[in-house]
């Protein structure tokens, strides 16, 4: 695609990609549970959450818990803890099966019934880039309508296809859209 940064910060700019600020948003939005996973709090809450229904246990399954039921019962009553790995796998699963639980709600929220939802756009920080190689990039806001394949390309955890959605969200743009695939953050509140 035309614009698209090769060399991205060799003269000190600083910032991140566009879909993983969107990506960063859409994780509040989401809700995740704040204890960590390491406080027996935050591990009862997760397995809880992993194994309040049928559906939820071969979510967990398929985003890679796969100890047996056992295995969860003791740790839920205390009787083992899990290790390192499983303590990784248990956050994973978690995040994967809460994306795909709140994701159609998401987009509910973000569509407003063809409204869409305003999204601010924060340039990328050149405060490290000399002066002569510094270029005039402001905020900008646009009104995105249609978040189908950005929700959906968040819920799979598909960091390519949030990345293609969210280019062709910003292309909206107009002509200086590839100045704003790095930024400092993306922000909007549905």
């Amino acid at each position: 695609m035309p614009e698209r940064n090769i060399e991205f910060g060799k003269f000190g700019a600083r910032g991140i990609k566009g879909y993983e600020a969107v990506a960063r948003q859409l994780d509040v939005l989401a809700g995740y549970i704040t204890t960590p996973v390491t406080a027996r709090r935050g591990l009862l809450a997760r397995l809880h959450y992993l194994t309040r229904t049928d559906h939820a246990r071969a979510a967990a399954r398929e985003a890679g818990l796969t100890v047996t039921d056992r295995t969860v019962n003791a740790w839920l009553q205390g009787k083992r803890i899990p290790s390192k790995k499983n303590l990784h796998l248990i956050e994973t699963a978690y995040r994967a099966v809460r994306r795909h639980n709140v994701a159609r709600y998401l987009l509910g929220r973000l569509n407003a019934e063809g409204r869409g939802t305003r999204v601010e756009i924060h340039p990328l920080n050149q405060s490290q880039v000399p002066r002569p190689r510094q270029r005039v990039v402001g905020y900008r806001s646009l009104n995105v309508r249609q978040w189908d394949r950005v929700v959906e390309a968040w819920a799979n955890d598909d960091a390519q296809a949030l990345d293609d959605a969210w280019v062709e969200k910003i292309v909206d743009l107009g002509s200086q859209w590839g100045q704003y695939e790095y930024v400092t953050n993306v922000g909007f509140a549905a």
